[in-house]
């Protein structure tokens, strides 16, 4: 008989610590930090050719993610050649045990119940056929009923995770355990004595369960969670590429993690009857917290400087230095951070690497754009860049992808002009349709309703100024829209 084995990547999470690269509208898991793949094409990839002989048959993944990302997410999947089972739009952030409920819901709606194999979207494994071992020794634990975590083999005595303890040896499965109890963060001496024991690993908050078997275990520990999410999945709506659980339903459901919410519960004393299982994982794993992880999985150079971009380092060391949008020069650092974005930059101390949240915080407090966006915002139909602002105008650099659309819109308070650089475009102003081609130019005048579209097999890129009293995003009317946004 065939296993079924279906990807489960729970996608929310915004990454503050990786702040500026990190914003509230572009978070961690939508980053290329490692490689040319961001960090969810590498987690949808992970699994890559799974099949053994025949026993088992990888679905495609189901993702959970929020609204605000529901177009990213899609695309950044489909662009390594992965189309998903389902997108599951999350109506508010309830934490992953209601967002693996109402994944192991979408996977059964179909009446599979598949081996979820439940991965954050924003964790980096640079050892893929140790991981592809690990969730080979896995599935068939779960398959019987078991629910299987990874055990990250501690390298240091880190403060900043959780950790398991092994129990007895599985008899059925050489090398995996019983879980003897899940603990929390420790302090630097705890954490210590737990590496010199050999008995804990860390908690990476990696899963094999069969679906079935985690509504079972939500019903009988969780059972107000588990019926907000099956109301809220029974009441669904279907947009596009996206299942959408109904809002009011889901606000109902208590938030909590996998963790607190069944696996610690099934371990404790109390509970404890070896259903929960410890698969150990040794493949390189990092969850990418902050910029010093990023600097330990980077390439580095004979100094220990990890570079990317135009970065130049002299007489420094041991300091990552990322580079988006001009020359960055570092000159006799040493243990340093340094991000360079084009909105804004971080140096830092890796010492003090932790207290970039507080920038993010003070951003917040302050009103400052640069805790939520960058100065390049992606759309459903490509992206702009704006590149210059002053009183009364704004130019933006603006990048549609072929056969893409922007809505048919109005603004109460600004005209545009509209200088096509490279493609084709199709302009809608007022009851007329007509192209505007390489070098050529259009005015939008304040008030009329216009539509930008690529008609082309090539991205369309254009220059667009912007004039008038206010400039804000939310002048926006709305008439039709291809994506279904609202203004």
């Amino acid at each position: 008989m065939t296993t079924v084995v279906q990807p489960l990547i729970l996608c929310g999470g915004s990454g503050t610590r990786l702040w500026p690269l990190s914003r509230e509208q572009y978070p961690k898991q939508l980053l290329k930090l490692v490689g040319s793949n961001s960090l969810l094409q590498d987690t949808a990839l992970r699994l890559g050719q799974l099949e053994q002989g025949g026993a088992l048959a990888l679905a495609a993944p189901v993702l959970v993610g929020n609204d605000e990302y529901r177009f990213l997410l899609g695309e950044q999947v489909r662009q390594v050649g992965i189309e998903p089972a389902a997108l599951v739009l999350e109506p508010m952030g309830r934490n992953t045990a209601p967002a693996l409920t109402l994944g192991a819901l979408a996977a059964t709606a179909n009446g599979q119940d598949p081996v979820l194999v439940v991965m954050p979207a924003d964790h980096v494994i640079q050892d893929q056929a140790a991981f592809k071992a690990a969730v080979l020794q896995g599935v068939p634990l779960a398959q019987a009923g078991k629910l299987v975590t990874f055990g990250i083999e501690a390298t240091a005595p880190e403060t900043g995770y959780g950790y398991i303890r092994k129990g007895a040896a599985l008899a059925e499965s050489a090398g995996a355990y019983a879980v003897a109890e899940f603990v929390e963060k420790p302090d630097a001496p705890t954490a210590q004595q737990y590496l010199a024991s050999g008995q804990f690993y860390w908690n990476g908050g990696i899963f094999v369960i069969k679906a079935s078997v985690w509504l079972a275990k939500m019903q009988s520990l969780q059972p107000a969670m588990l019926q907000a999410c099956q109301q809220a999945f029974d009441a669904r709506k279907a947009d596009a590429d996206f299942i959408r659980p109904d809002k009011a339903a889901f606000a109902a459901c208590p938030s909590d993690s996998i963790d607190y919410a069944v696996m610690e519960k099934l371990a404790s004393a109390q509970h404890n009857t070896g259903e929960v299982v410890v698969v150990p994982l040794a493949a390189n794993w990092s969850d990418v917290g902050a910029w010093n992880a990023v600097w330990e999985i980077s390439a580095k150079d004979a100094n220990g400087n990890a570079l990317q971009g135009d970065a130049l380092a002299i007489d420094t060391r041991n300091t990552l230095v990322m580079a988006q949008s001009r020359l960055v020069a570092c000159v006799g650092l040493d243990d340093a951070v340094v991000i360079e974005t084009p909105d804004a930059v971080l140096v830092a101390s890796r010492s003090h690497i932790q207290k970039v949240k507080d920038v993010v915080n003070h951003l917040k407090a302050t009103g400052r754009t640069e805790a939520g966006s960058s100065r390049k915002v992606h759309r459903p139909w490509g992206w702009y860049d704006s590149v210059d602002a002053g009183d009364r105008f704004q130019v933006k650099r603006i990048v549609v992808k072929p056969g893409a659309a922007l809505s048919l819109q109005m603004h109460h308070h600004r005209a545009e002009h509209w200088i096509v650089v490279q493609g084709t475009a199709q302009v809608t102003r007022g009851d007329q349709v007509f192209l505007v081609s390489e070098n050529q130019s259009t005015y939008i005048p304040l008030g009329e309703k216009h539509r930008l579209e690529n008609p082309g097999k090539l991205p369309l890129e254009m220059i667009e100024v912007q004039s008038g009293t206010y400039l804000g995003e939310d002048d926006i009317v709305r008439f039709q829209d291809v994506y279904g946004r609202q203004a």
